[in-house]
């Protein structure tokens, strides 16, 4: 019997229905990563279908694409493979196969809670880091008050723990907050409602293809998600630098952006 989780059941890939919310969330992970990239070697870990590598190819020196599920691959694989500064392969974020300092710029958006060992992965990433050298991090907050954990989970972070953590580590660290977690709308209040009764009941699907139903019930008309993320895609909501000190109820997604020392 096959034990391995399918990644690709809870994987954003090109030409799914999302919402502008949704899009526009994984617009903002990479241009807020496009700044650090810029003249860089960058290496995005648990890329999964590689929607933000081109993106960042665009200004970094070279970018790497890695990924734990094969199924998940086969599109950035085919999709970039006549980029010539866009590697993509097959690894696990905790036992990264390349020699110390590497790469100038690591990124991890949307998969630390996947990960069995999560402070595995923060050392390995310090470790191909150079000096001077930049680790981002995104993932949803624990502390939002309609936070639902994914298929295949294994731990969140809060912003106060994801902070502690990585200051184990790092010389500086700075947190952000994405999209505020009350818009103060009728109509988001009556959907963050509907969601925590969904949660309670056990009813929020598992898979993407399972949640794209509810999103048309809560969204109305979805969008397609492209192959590729471009320029002025959606609107640009730019992170918010919040307290990492403090719980943090205020926003959906948080931002670590971790900095090696010299």
């Amino acid at each position: 019997m096959d034990t391995e989780p399918k990644y690709f059941e809870v994987t954003e890939l090109p030409g799914q229905k999302v919402s502008l919310e949704q899009l526009q969330r994984i617009y903002q992970r990479y241009t807020f990563a496009f700044k650090f990239a810029q003249g860089r070697d960058v290496l995005e870990v648990a890329c999964g279908a590689g929607i933000g590598l081109g993106y960042l190819a665009e200004v970094a020196n070279r970018v790497l694409g890695v990924d734990i599920d094969e199924e998940v691959l086969k599109f950035p694989k085919n999709y970039y493979k006549d980029r010539s500064n866009i590697e993509v392969e097959r690894m696990d974020a905790q036992k990264l196969e390349f020699e110390d300092k590497s790469f100038d710029l690591v990124i991890l958006y949307e998969a630390i809670y996947y990960l069995e060992e999560p402070e595995e992965f923060i050392r390995e990433a310090y470790r191909v880091l150079r000096p001077r050298g930049i680790l981002l991090i995104g993932t949803v907050n624990k502390d939002w008050r309609d936070f639902h954990p994914s298929a295949f989970s294994k731990k969140y972070f809060s912003a106060l723990e994801l902070n502690s953590l990585l200051t184990k580590y790092f010389s500086k660290v700075e947190m952000y907050g994405g999209f505020s977690a009350d818009s103060g709308s009728v109509k988001d209040k009556l959907i963050s409602f509907l969601k925590r009764v969904a949660s309670s009941f056990n009813l929020i699907p598992k898979t993407m293809e399972g949640k794209t139903l509810l999103k048309r019930l809560f969204f109305g008309k979805l969008q397609i998600l492209p192959k590729e993320i471009k320029k002025d895609l959606t609107t640009y909501l730019s992170p918010t630098p919040i307290n990492p000190e403090v719980i943090n109820r205020d926003y959906k997604i948080i931002y670590a952006v971790a900095y090696k020392g010299a």
